[in-house]
C-alpha cells in the first residue's frame, strides 16, 4: 500500500460510505467499519477495489482495540460514526444517553488511541460532528452536547498528537442522505428557506469538505461548519 489506508469508521452507510467510494474511485486502500460484520463485508463487496470490511462497535470501547487489530499502515482516519438519539431533559433515556455519549467521545478517542501506533507519521485523522451543536432543538440535548464535545476532543488531539492533523467536520442537513432524502417536503422548507444557498447540502459536497480536512497538510484543529450558509440566518 504505497499510499496507506482510509479507515473510516461509520463507513458502510451516508457520508462515510460516499467518502469511501471517493477513495475507491482514486485507486486507494480503504477499510470500512460498521457494527455487523455481515454488512460492512457486503458494502466492501459492493464498493469493489481494495476494499475490506470488518467490525468495529464504537459503543464498547473496551472491545474497540481487538477490532482494529489487523489494520496496519494508516494514511487516514475518518471517525463517521453516529447514532440519531432523540432526548431531553425533561424525558431523559439515560441508556441512549450513554450509548451515544460513550460512542462519540470515548469511542472515538479510544479508536484514534488504538490506531496510534498504525497511524503514518503525515497522517490525519477527521472527526464528524453536526450542527446540533450550535442550533439546538427538542431533543437534541444528547446529540448538541457530544458535538460540542467533538468540538473540544479535536482541539486538544491536534495539541497532543502533533505533527498528526486532527479536524472535524459539522455538517448540516444532509439532504440526499438516507436520514433525510425521504423526509416530506414540509420538514425542510423552512431549513431550505433559511440557507442562503436556497437548498440543502448533499452527501458529495460533504464528501469534498472531508477530503480537503484530510488532505491538506496545513489545515489543523479546525472544526469546519458546511451547511450552506444556514446559521447566518
Amino acid at each position: 500500500m504505497p499510499d496507506g489506508a482510509i479507515v473510516i469508521l461509520g463507513g458502510t452507510s451516508g457520508i462515510g460510505r460516499a467518502l469511501a467510494a471517493r477513495y475507491v474511485g482514486q485507486g486507494r486502500s480503504v477499510v470500512v467499519a460498521g457494527r455487523d460484520a455481515g454488512r460492512a463485508a457486503g458494502v466492501a463487496r459492493e464498493l469493489g477495489g481494495d476494499v475490506r470490511g470488518i467490525a468495529v462497535d464504537l459503543g464498547r470501547p473496551e472491545a474497540i482495540a481487538a477490532a482494529l487489530a489487523g489494520v496496519t499502515d494508516v494514511a487516514h482516519l475518518v471517525l463517521a460514526a453516529i447514532d440519531r438519539d432523540e432526548n431531553s431533559s425533561r424525558a431523559y433515556d439515560l441508556a441512549g444517553a450513554l450509548q451515544l455519549v460513550t460512542m462519540k467521545l470515548v469511542g472515538y478517542t479510544e479508536a484514534v488511541h488504538a490506531l496510534l501506533p498504525e497511524l503514518r507519521a503525515d497522517a490525519s485523522i477527521l472527526l464528524f460532528g453536526g450542527l446540533a451543536k450550535d442550533r439546538p432543538y427538542p431533543g437534541s440535548t444528547t446529540v448538541s452536547t457530544v458535538n460540542g464535545g467533538i468540538e473540544g476532543l479535536v482541539r486538544t488531539l491536534a495539541a497532543e498528537l502533533a505533527p498528526l492533523r486532527v479536524n472535524a467536520l459539522h455538517p448540516g442537513i444532509v439532504g440526499d442522505s438516507p436520514a433525510w432524502a425521504s423526509k416530506p417536503p414540509a420538514v425542510l422548507d423552512a431549513v431550505v428557506t433559511r440557507t442562503p444557498i436556497g437548498r440543502l447540502i448533499t452527501m458529495d459536497e460533504v464528501a469534498d469538505a472531508a477530503a480537503f480536512l484530510l488532505e491538506n497538510g496545513a489545515v489543523n484543529g479546525v472544526n469546519l461548519t458546511v451547511d450552506g450558509g444556514t446559521l447566518l440566518r
